[in-house]
């Protein structure tokens, strides 16, 4: 019945019996042929635009306030902004949300610190610069476990900032603004969009999660505090966990600030975003405490029965030796150092391999090299490796020219651009008709027609090493063809059906990597 219908006659050869209870189906090429001469008028590469109105949220990044942007912030940071792309790519409207810690008890003793030793930063402006703001917020903390005094002042200092104080908000903005400007610097550097939303802004909600948990007859009061006991999971004890939501003494934490979101979030306009889908991309770490808040949120009906929440967890980043990144003095490795190093390490290679082919570069040409190259080598490092392991960082690795790394992948580009600088008409309109003869360039239409399914899946399943594999070993089925098939010197019509390839192989790979947050070059 299928070989009959005339649909399939002129999708698929006649197929082949291949051994008991295999069946072969063979596309026919002219067909291939027709996709690919399609693809190449097409910016979207055969990728269909959805068309949503409700937008989904990417909740990515989420540094600390008084803190500087470490090694665990990468992962988070880049995943979530590859992921933003891929959707937006799609159509969906996004909204990307930087969930900062920027409200909670230790700006009491942050404000209490800033008050005691540096009270002129509340009349001049930037009298302290976020290099001593983290110096700063250890020396706030030494104090607070040392000493009785200032714990007390400083739990002080928190009722007064929920009060709405206006020396003590005075000060939480000054920390809060020194901050931000730091983590922009970063955000810049990496190419980064996005909209800060942090803890605060959801202060004003977080009564209305306890009240309306209490109407639900969801709230339990339990040795003083408010909780909602979770189905399905036990402490130690055999019991139900609960999940806290007031604590004894009035006050609120991290899972009614997420709640909180979660309910505004989903909430129809002006009350809140509308969304459709809300994806949290944060540390595996963090895996059982949003199962209990969704959960909660779920029981509580503040997620529609149409929309959907997921967390996309991650896992370490790692030294060689397999524990966890950390200098050699054991401190925590600060995001911007390892971002300048991976520069400067690209920098230094650059220069001693123009040395050995005795090339000249001028030297803006050789900064944007080695700043394009050395955090597009990070940012794929990380997002190739499957997120929910952990990784090892190793700059020698995702620098080489070899294997799966961007700069493999960028010189693949750059060898396409080679072609037009040598002659080659890349930017030509639609070829007449393609005709291909050799099976790498059979192999090379066939890995250029699943670009579509490869967005798809990074699409449901949130995924981004899928899209790298696929980049990949695109680049690899290009190389062959490349060395093994004459382009330039092929006669017509293969020479032009061979630039045709090029051509698509090109916007595919610059598309595949702008969707990672990786610019492409054009020399290298």
């Amino acid at each position: 019945q299928l070989t009959a219908d005339p649909a399939f006659a002129e999708l698929c050869l006649e197929p082949q019996i291949a051994g008991p209870g295999f069946i072969n189906l063979t596309l026919r090429p002219e067909r291939l042929a027709a996709e690919l001469q399609a693809r190449l008028g097409d910016p979207r590469l055969g990728v269909p635009k959805v068309e949503m109105q409700a937008p989904v949220i990417v909740d990515f990044s989420s540094p600390n306030i008084a803190k500087e942007m470490h090694v665990g912030h990468l992962r988070s940071t880049i995943i979530g902004d590859a992921l933003a792309r891929v959707l937006e790519f799609r159509g969906h409207p996004v909204l990307r949300l930087n969930h900062v810690g920027d409200w909670g008890t230790q700006f009491g003793m942050l404000i209490t610190h800033l008050k005691q030793v540096a009270p002129e930063a509340l009349t001049m402006a930037d009298a302290v610069d976020l290099g001593d703001l983290v110096a700063f917020y250890r020396q706030a903390k030494a104090r607070f476990d040392a000493d009785e005094s200032f714990q007390t002042t400083s739990r002080e200092e928190v009722v007064k900032l929920q009060g709405g104080d206006p020396v003590s908000l005075k000060a939480w903005g000054l920390l809060c603004d020194q901050s931000r400007r730091e983590f922009q610097k970063i955000y810049d550097q990496l190419g980064i969009r996005l909209g800060e939303r942090g803890e605060s802004f959801y202060n004003p909600y977080l009564q209305a999660v306890v009240d309306d948990l209490r109407a639900a007859g969801l709230l339990v009061v339990d040795a003083g505090a408010g909780c909602v006991f979770l189905e399905g999971v036990s402490g130690k004890d055999g019991q139900p966990l609960p999940l806290i939501v007031q604590k004894s003494d009035g006050g609120f934490n991290y899972a009614t600030t997420d709640l909180a979101a979660i309910r505004y979030r989903f909430a129809p306009g002006p009350a809140g975003d509308g969304a459709s889908r809300v994806i949290y991309v944060t540390d595996a770490g963090q895996a059982s405490h949003f199962a209990g808040v969704f959960q909660v949120a779920q029981r509580a009906g503040w997620i529609p029965s149409h929309c959907s929440v997921e967390h996309v967890p991650f896992g370490l980043v790692q030294g060689d030796d397999g524990k966890k990144l950390k200098t050699r003095s054991g401190d925590t490795v600060r995001l911007k150092d390892l971002l300048d190093e991976a520069v400067e390490r690209t920098e230094a290679d650059l220069r001693q391999r123009l040395a050995d082919e005795q090339r000249s570069e001028d030297e803006a040409f050789i900064q944007q090299v080695a700043t394009s190259v050395g955090l597009a080598a990070v940012k794929y490092a990380d997002l190739s490796t499957n997120r929910t392991t952990n990784y090892q960082f190793s700059f020698d690795r995702m620098l080489a020219l070899t294997g799966n790394t961007a700069p493999y992948l960028l010189y693949a580009v750059v060898r396409i651009a080679g072609i037009a600088r040598k002659g080659g008409d890349l930017g030509a309109g639609a070829v007449a008709s393609l005709t291909f003869s050799e099976a790498q360039e059979w192999a090379l239409v066939r890995e250029l027609l699943k670009f579509d399914g490869v967005i798809a899946e990074v699409e449901q399943e949130l995924l981004p090493n899928r899209l790298c594999t696929y980049l990949f070993e695109l680049s690899q089925v290009f190389n062959r063809f490349y060395d093994q098939v004459p382009v330039l010197k092929a006669e017509e019509p293969f020479r032009s059906s061979r630039l045709a390839l090029c051509r698509l192989t090109t916007d595919t790979l610059s598309l595949g990597l702008g969707l990672l947050g990786i610019p492409t070059l054009e020399r290298m």
